[in-house]
């Protein structure tokens, strides 16, 4: 099969939500230039991501196997790649003038999770090919969509509120937590069928999404 249809198969997922989140932005909406850099951003988390999460699988004790996924899939994995991402939105995006009504943090985290999951994806598929990219446009990439739009709910809260900085590690600390669950029942395989538990996960992601987005919709200042 071309490589170019794979490379299409890869990207057309997170541009798509990216897009889908741009057009939800319905009052007042963000600069491109500004979006496209955030997604830029994303693609670059990849490397500390990649970083910590050697860091963290060199540290991980002997444990039980239960014990061993769950600390890879929270604390490896989850934790390094939502971390990264949330440092290219708060030092970049947050800083913006434009950053100017709590939607924005729900746009900026989209893009730049999109940026981190169109380039894993593209890492994925040429490993592995048409079949996986079919697998991780309905799974792995509004997975991390999902991850975006709750961090982004609440550092959208907080551009605005006095609790900055709780409300920042709190959409951080459940954006971890999703991550972490929906990657603990894909990697866990002596209890069959737990793997049902991923796909519940991401059910319950997207389902808040969307009612983050309807939130901040609604608080708009900008609504007519």
């Amino acid at each position: 099969m071309s490589g170019w249809i794979l490379l299409a198969m890869a990207v057309a997922p997170g541009l798509a939500i990216a897009i889908f989140v741009y057009w939800k932005d319905k009052f007042e909406s963000e600069p491109r230039n500004i979006l496209i850099f955030s997604f830029f951003l994303g693609m670059v988390a990849i490397l500390p991501a990649i970083y910590l999460e050697e860091l963290g699988l060199s540290w991980v004790p002997p444990v039980s196997e239960m014990l061993r996924v769950f600390i890879i899939a929270f604390i490896v994995v989850g934790a390094s790649e939502e971390f990264s991402k949330f440092v290219m939105l708060r030092f970049y995006a947050y800083r913006k003038k434009e950053f100017n009504e709590p939607f924005d943090g729900i746009t900026y985290a989209v893009m730049v999770s999109m940026g981190f999951a169109t380039l894993e994806n593209i890492m994925y598929v040429s490993q592995y090919g048409m079949g996986n990219a079919i697998v991780r446009m309905f799974t792995a990439v509004p997975a991390h969509a999902s991850f975006a739009v709750v961090m982004g709910y609440y550092v959208g809260l907080a551009k605005f509120r006095n609790n900055a900085v709780l409300l920042q590690l709190q959409g951080l600390l459940l954006a971890i937590i999703l991550h972490g669950a929906y990657d603990f029942f894909l990697m866990i395989n002596s209890i069959p069928l737990l793997a049902v538990g991923a796909f519940v996960s991401l059910l319950l992601g997207i389902r808040f999404s969307l009612k983050a987005i309807q939130l901040h919709q609604q608080i708009s200042p900008f609504r007519m």
